[in-house]
């Protein structure tokens, strides 16, 4: 079957903090009521956004980015979530011309109608004005309508309704409600185990959707991609050890799959709680996350230190991506100031900031071949090592990110996303070189 049919939405917004993932989760978990199955993406790079849109869903949720994966890669996981889903949900990113490729290049490109949420918390008439605006502003998209958010009430909504064109529709509303809202820290939204009433936060805001809470969309075409091959199996039998907790939750599910389908056995463990790598562990990713908020839980498990400095002497490789490059330096000062020793296997030392340090899309040429990815961190990094390359931005001017090599390690802030270069990843966690030359 070359082309597959299923409703689909967009959910973008004039900016962040407009409320997309609590209405995406709402409007998920309201289509899950009714017993449909819903498949939910989020645009562009970002782990805790789809942390919750998972928990709206129940299932599992994968990042679309047409700059680090490639359009073949998109239209691959979008015919096949048409295969077997009642409903398409894609939250945009940041607003929907931000960035580029943007929320609006990925709706152009496949036909998906966008559903604009606008946070109408402290406007009135403007409202129009700003629906107005994203509606026109490049009018070859296909819009679906505009959904109001945060509003006061009923005479809040139809002061809204009133100021839209004739041609926009609004599809719905949510009230302002603290009862709903999702708390936020330092990188975005806190993450679903830290939040003991997530799944009553998101019910009660599907339960106060107005609108949009039994009807479908209308259905886009997906069709099949035409895919490049993967190596075949070059990691057949290679176990990774994968650090997966709440000090380390920054993983794309899109990574892992590669992995697997490259032929590796991923098994997970926790740095906060387990005293020793998984048995027979042939390779260690430790993705990132915020080890600064366990600093003393992670300093004190030194048994796992003594255990992931051994895997390295022994010449096994390491990938460490941001939160991870940080819980093997020597040690981590958290944004109070407290200092606690790492596994100490990457000289230098990484101190948490107020600020933003660096963010957006990056790409890097290493000697496994070129990788993309993107970086987001308030924390510094200070090492006596010399970088042995450095990451590009996507937009210039964008400041780069220094790689670190250290035997088989391989640590820098830049978040990889393997998918973007299969042969790359393999060669990063193949065990030995003998048995898997670079230059095949």
């Amino acid at each position: 079957m070359s082309e597959r049919r299923c409703p689909a939405l967009l959910v973008a917004a004039p900016a962040s903090g407009q409320g997309k993932t609590t209405v995406t989760a709402a409007l998920a978990r309201a289509q899950r009521a009714c017993g449909r199955h819903v498949r939910v993406f989020k645009t562009g790079p970002d782990f805790l956004d789809p942390m919750i849109l998972e928990r709206a869903s129940g299932a599992p949720v994968y990042a679309l980015d047409l700059w680090m994966g490639g359009e073949a890669h998109c239209r691959t996981l979008l015919f096949e979530a048409a295969g077997e889903a009642d409903l398409i949900l894609i939250e945009g990113v940041m607003g929907l011309f931000d960035g580029q490729p943007s929320s609006a290049d990925l709706a152009a490109l496949f036909g998906i109608p966008i559903l604009a949420v606008i946070d109408a918390s402290a406007m009135a008439q403007t409202f129009g004005a700003i629906a107005h605006g994203l509606a026109s502003y490049r009018p070859e998209l296909p819009f679906a309508g505009i959904f109001a958010n945060r509003v006061a009430g009923e005479r809040h909504h139809a002061m809204l309704t009133e100021s839209l064109p004739a041609h926009l529709p609004t599809l719905g509303w949510l009230p302002r409600d603290p009862d709903i809202a999702l708390p936020e820290r330092h990188l975005g939204l806190v993450q679903p185990g830290e939040i003991g009433d997530l799944d009553m936060r998101i019910d009660r805001a599907a339960l106060a959707l107005n609108g949009m809470t039994a009807d479908l969309p209308p259905a886009v075409c997906f069709s099949a991609p035409a895919v490049a091959p993967l190596p075949d199996r070059p990691l057949a039998g290679v176990r990774i050890a994968i650090a997966r907790d709440a000090a380390f939750a920054f993983l794309y599910r899109a990574n892992v799959d590669l992995l697997r389908a490259l032929g590796a056995e991923p098994v997970f463990f926790s740095p906060l709680v387990d005293g020793d790598l998984p048995a027979n562990s042939d390779a260690l990713y430790l993705p990132g996350g915020y080890p600064e908020l366990h600093l003393n839980a992670l300093s004190a498990n030194r048994t796992l230190h003594g255990a992931i400095r051994a895997h390295h002497a022994a010449g096994r490789p390491i990938v460490a991506e941001c939160g991870g490059m940080l819980y093997l330096a020597d040690s981590l000062t958290d944004r109070a100031g407290t200092r606690a020793a790492m596994v100490s296997i990457l000289p230098g030392h990484g101190v948490m900031g107020e600020r933003l340090a660096n963010i957006g899309l990056h790409g890097v040429a290493l000697p496994e071949g070129a990788l993309r990815g993107h970086s987001f961190h308030y924390s510094r990094f200070e090492s006596p090592l010399d970088p042995i390359a450095w990451s590009e931005g996507a937009r210039a001017g964008q400041r780069g990110e220094p790689v670190y090599r250290l035997g088989r390690l391989t640590a820098a802030y830049l978040h990889a996303y393997f998918p973007a270069n299969p042969l790359a990843t393999a060669r990063l966690f193949a065990p030995a070189l003998s048995t898997f030359n670079p230059e095949d």
